[in-house]
């Protein structure tokens, strides 16, 4: 318990540190409050937005598209991602095309969402969905291939048939790398999604930072960024706990 609480204590030690050196430099004049508001400012700015309750529908807003873009990406990168491990006439079929996609970022498919999709949460989820593919699908397709092959002619020894060869076997040990990946997928998705919401809908916390940079609310501006930051930390994390639990048997993880 005690260790606990000085690694808790050491994390905090350096954010205390710059909040504190940030409200004294604000309250001393040295920095404009319209450059850079006073970290009371910004807390200031949260409350009031909760208070009103349109913080909360905003958030509610972002997260639900992030959660649906995510979800529809990983349901699509999943399975691939296992095939093309698995089956090497299948990579060489798909490889080249999506090596070909994987550079564009999901940002440049905006003007073809909005044509395909109009505006609304379609396009949004459909850009995050993007955005979240190609990191599990990549981490996918890399962890089905890294399997270590001793592990499956062991198995195949034993009497593994295909099915039980996949679920005992190969899925297991690809589960770290798929995890990592959708870590990476969710983070992907956090960034995305304020880009869509600055251009295809008209609410979210994207929505709200673009129309606070209009009155040059920079309080509002940096309020919308913590409360992304904190909800992209809440979900990583939640990530993070389901891997420890789900693959305790990991050396790597322990």
């Amino acid at each position: 318990m005690t260790g606990r609480l000085m690694h808790l204590g050491y994390s905090l030690a350096v954010p205390l540190l710059v909040l504190l050196a940030w409200q004294l430099s604000a309250q001393a004049g040295w920095v404009s409050a319209i450059v850079l508001p006073a970290p009371t400012a910004i807390f200031r700015a949260i409350f009031e937005g909760l208070r009103s309750g349109e913080l909360l529908q905003d958030a509610t807003a972002s997260l639900a598209r992030v959660l649906g873009g995510f979800s529809l990406g990983a349901l699509i990168a999943l399975p691939l991602g296992l095939g093309m491990g698995m089956f090497p006439m299948l990579h060489r079929l798909l490889n080249p095309v999506l090596q070909i996609l994987r550079p564009i970022p999901p940002i440049a498919y905006i003007p073809m969402a909005i044509v395909w999709f109009g505006i609304g949460n379609a396009p949004a989820i459909f850009l995050i969905a993007i955005g979240a593919f190609f990191p599990i699908l990549l981490s996918t397709t890399s962890g089905v291939q890294q399997v270590d092959k001793i592990h499956v002619l062991a198995a195949r020894n034993l009497g593994a048939q295909n099915g039980a060869l996949f679920l005992r076997v190969i899925l297991p040990a690809a589960s770290p790398a798929i995890l990592n990946g959708m870590r990476v997928g969710i983070g992907t998705a956090f960034i995305v999604v304020i880009v869509a919401e600055m251009i295809a809908v008209q609410n979210g916390l994207g929505f709200r930072i673009l129309e606070a940079r209009e009155y040059m609310w920079s309080d509002k501006i940096l309020a919308g960024m913590l409360v992304i930051g904190l909800l992209g930390l809440g979900i990583d994390g939640a990530l993070a706990l389901a891997a420890r639990v789900l693959l305790r048997w990991h050396r790597g993880l322990h």
